[in-house]
């Protein structure tokens, strides 16, 4: 019962990791699905929005604001400089280049990284910002079921239920939405989007938009987890693991991804690390990745490509 349990227990911790990998996914699949577009940058938009929400907040608190008014309003200034930074995108890096192929797309978004980068640390600052907007201490779970119990981590527990109610959302804007399907149409086709009334201007201002509200959303919790700092920009190298096992254009394979992972990591760590050496969790879900790769190019929830000659 204690081995099963210690099991358990790294099988859990290992899965509520996988959410808080598939916070950071869900926005490259957002805009990959609506777009075409692999956004390089969005490990950038992590940390903008990061330093934005945590310099605001820092601001508003020193000037005597109540701390949840203070959360609230900074919260909204961040959302604002995401919103103007899916403008800046749109406008000045991805409007023209609109039916250009998809290499030159992904370069433009490499350049947009670096700016993003500079542009966020020359505003707001460059040094290491605690954040503490979720609980981090840990509790006791299933202590009836098992001895002892199973330790686990609020701000785990709180990524885990951010991200089911992000992919649920998600999935009925794509699904049920006139704009959700504009969005799909634009990713199949720049021209015929085009041809049949749907502003592609609008449309990628819409995308970027939601992933930058997406990128905040991580923020808040991987900023609570690290500290808002520039080495969170690196997070956009652990989703794609997550993007390659799950699927580029699926968003609950962005959270099936992330749970494989999760746990498969933890559990390599836990039960290999003692046998073969510690460091498992840094390339587990590279190997993972590869071996899907061999076998399903296009990922386990991805969409099937049929290139008709």
């Amino acid at each position: 019962m204690i081995a099963f349990g210690q099991f358990t227990e790294v099988l859990l911790g290992g899965l509520l990791a996988g959410f808080l990998y598939s916070l950071v996914a869900l926005g490259f699949v957002l805009i990959f699905k609506a777009s075409g577009v692999f956004n390089f940058a969005q490990g950038a938009m992590v940390l903008l929005a990061g330093l934005a929400l945590v310099r605001s907040l820092d601001f508003l608190v020193a000037k005597g604001f109540p701390y949840w008014i203070a959360v609230v309003i900074a919260l909204l200034f961040a959302a604002a400089i995401m919103a103007l930074t899916a403008w800046v995108i749109e406008r000045f890096v991805l409007g023209p280049l609109v039916n250009q192929d998809g290499l030159t797309l992904f370069m433009a978004t490499i350049g947009a990284t670096f700016i993003i980068e500079g542009a966020a640390q020359m505003a707001f600052g460059s040094d290491v910002y605690p954040l503490r907007l979720f609980p981090t201490d840990a509790i006791f779970m299933f202590e009836n079921t098992f001895p002892g119990g199973i330790l686990v981590n609020k701000l785990d527990l709180w990524g885990a239920a951010i991200a089911a109610v992000l992919v649920a959302g998600l999935a009925v804007f794509f699904q049920y939405t006139k704009t959700g399907r504009a969005l799909r149409a634009v990713a199949d086709d720049h021209a015929a989007a085009q041809s049949v009334g749907i502003p592609i201007s609008w449309i990628w201002f819409v995308v970027w938009l939601v992933a930058g509200l997406v990128a905040l959303v991580a923020a808040t919790v991987w900023g609570t987890k690290l500290s808002v700092q520039f080495s969170i920009t690196f997070l956009a190298l652990k989703a794609l693991p997550v993007l390659i096992i799950g699927g580029f254009t699926s968003v609950p394979g962005a959270v099936i991804g992330g749970l494989l992972i999760g746990a498969g990591e933890k559990i390599a760590e836990a039960y290999l690390g003692p046998y073969i050496g510690g460091g498992i969790e840094y390339w587990f879900a590279y190997v993972l990745a590869l071996l899907v790769l061999l076998v399903r190019p296009q990922g386990m929830f991805g969409e099937r490509i049929i290139e008709r000659v």
